[in-house]
């Protein structure tokens, strides 16, 4: 497959912020793909533009010659589209680039997408749901909502179709159980489509723990985490370091709760340590803390402070550098979970790379169209295995 021109467009994602879609053109079609964008970033992703979208784009204009030489056959070919635009592109556009070259690879040979990182590939992820959202990714419900940011529903099954079954109908049942418990809910969603509540992250884990479905936290607590404290707002106290890592272990203790991401600031790697060695079975979950990026997860092995990382592709950028990230996680049993970003565009290629890589787990959401049509591509590809 050869690259025969380039360009890029601003498109709006989910929460109608502008985002980039790369088009291509090559010897066997027309193929383009689009990034997502994150709200809650780590201070060590990597930049979504080099200086800014409209650069980008106009910088991926000029380059369509410098690929026409190079053909492309394999998912490591991905290192010559980066060789020619790294310098030139953002971790957005240079994810975007390589999967609409993934798209053109895949349709010359007869593929899918996820045969070209592993023709092998046949364990499902397990679905990751946001349920009830707080933080960064929702307003308040007069003056107060959840401190954690995501209130997460994870099936046992291993079947997709099964589990989003189940996590559909567990997010319905929760509108009634808010309706009960919340005075003030008004089946409001947020940015990721997860309900708007008032209540406080003790009183969601209580409404949430009735649905008998394994649960998971995304504390994002570096959002809330300054000059050495966890300032909470609802209800309004703060906590030093050694009272977070106390209550956190109550919550998990109290409502079984086995999956908890980023429970500490971006940094704060001996707390990650701390956590996993007082709950080994549980999942400490890294995302803010190693941001998709291979020296700060080799910190993080180094140090035992997770047993779990969260993959953004467009945090890193490099589809390259992610293979590279995912074999070092699985080198150290080191469970991986491919996951969305809040703005979210109508892109399903999400799946085939968690499927692909091998990867335990998958965070798209439950409802909401540019959430679903990832879930849909894993049911598709699923159903592909029988």
């Amino acid at each position: 497959m050869i690259i025969k021109s380039v360009r890029g467009k601003k498109i709006k994602d989910s929460r109608g912020d502008f985002t980039v879609e790369v088009s291509i053109e090559t010897d066997v079609g027309k193929f383009k793909s689009s990034a997502p964008n994150g709200k809650s970033k780590g201070k060590h992703e990597a930049k979504s533009y080099r200086k800014n979208l409209e650069e980008d784009i106009k910088n991926l204009g000029k380059l369509s010659d410098y690929f026409s030489s190079e053909h492309l056959e394999k998912f490591d070919d991905l290192r010559r589209i980066e060789d020619i635009a790294e310098r030139q592109v953002g971790a957005n556009t240079m994810f975007a680039l390589e999967s609409a070259a993934l798209k053109a690879m895949a349709k010359e040979q007869g593929l899918d997408v996820w045969e070209l990182i592993n023709d092998a590939a046949k364990t499902i992820p397990r679905l990751v749901g946001n349920c009830i959202g707080g933080g960064k990714h929702s307003e308040d419900i007069n003056g107060r909502k959840p401190d954690f940011q995501e209130f997460l529903l994870i099936p046992k099954e291993n079947s997709a179709i099964e589990s989003f079954d189940e996590n559909k109908e567990g997010k319905k049942n929760t509108e009634f159980l808010l309706k009960q418990n919340d005075k003030k809910f008004k089946s409001t969603r947020n940015d990721e489509n997860a309900w708007m509540t008032s209540l406080g992250d003790k009183d969601v884990l209580d409404v949430l723990r009735k649905l008998k479905i394994p649960l998971g936290l995304d504390v994002a607590a570096s959002s809330f985490y300054k000059r050495k404290k966890y300032h909470y707002f609802n209800p309004k106290l703060d906590r030093t370091n050694e009272e977070q890592l106390l209550y956190l272990s109550n919550l998990i203790k109290n409502f079984g709760i086995f999956y908890i991401e980023d429970p500490f600031g971006e940094e704060e790697f001996e707390d990650f340590a701390k956590l996993l060695k007082k709950f080994p079975k549980s999942l400490i979950v890294g995302d803010d803390l190693t941001v998709t990026n291979y020296k700060r997860l080799e910190k993080a092995i180094e140090m035992k402070a997770i047993n779990a990382i969260i993959v953004k592709p467009n945090q890193n950028g490099s589809l390259v550098k992610v293979k590279r990230v995912v074999e070092l996680a699985k080198k150290n049993k080191i469970k991986i979970i491919f996951s969305h970003r809040s703005g979210e565009t109508e892109e399903s290629i999400l799946a085939d790379l968690a499927f692909g890589f091998g990867a335990d787990f998958i965070k798209c959401g439950i409802t909401g169209k540019e959430r679903e049509i990832k879930i849909n591509r894993l049911i598709e590809i699923e159903n592909g295995l029988k």
